[in-house]
Order: structure tokens, then sequence, then C-alpha cells
């Protein structure tokens, strides 16, 4: 299954931030953005199960990461 995780970061280095995210094979992948969010990943995972604890693991637990949004992809 696919997912977009909208990852909000904390005053950093987003390009340094996007190649850690990037050396995750789940990760499809990711781009900085302009606005609210910093950056939007596409990730793909066998259930929402996995989504959430890769999300968790791999996403939140970054110190410069301060709160994402995963949206699953329906169809």
């Amino acid at each position: 299954m696919i997912a977009y995780v909208l990852v909000g970061l904390l005053e950093c280095d987003e390009q340094k931030v996007l190649e850690e995210l990037l050396s995750n094979k789940e990760i499809m992948e990711a781009h900085i953005l302009f606005g609210e969010w910093d950056l939007l990943a596409k990730i793909k995972v066998e259930s929402p199960e996995d989504a959430g604890t890769f999300v968790m693991d791999h996403i939140r637990s970054l110190p410069e990461v301060q709160i994402t949004s995963t949206h699953i992809v329906a169809k």
C-alpha cells in the first residue's frame, strides 16, 4: 500500500533531513515543499500498521521532526 507523509520540521537543514529520509527503502520519493509543511514523502509498505510503525520508527524519531500527517491512499 502507498501513503503520503507530510512532515513539519523544526528550524534545520531540510536537505539533510530529505537525504536521510531517502536512505530508507520504503520511501519511494520525497520532496522539500514551500508552505505549511516542509517535506512530503511517498512511502510503500505492506499494511496500515506497517505505515504507522515506519513513520514512528523512521520519521517521527528524527530529532528535526516536529509533526507528521500520514495519508493512506484509498485507490
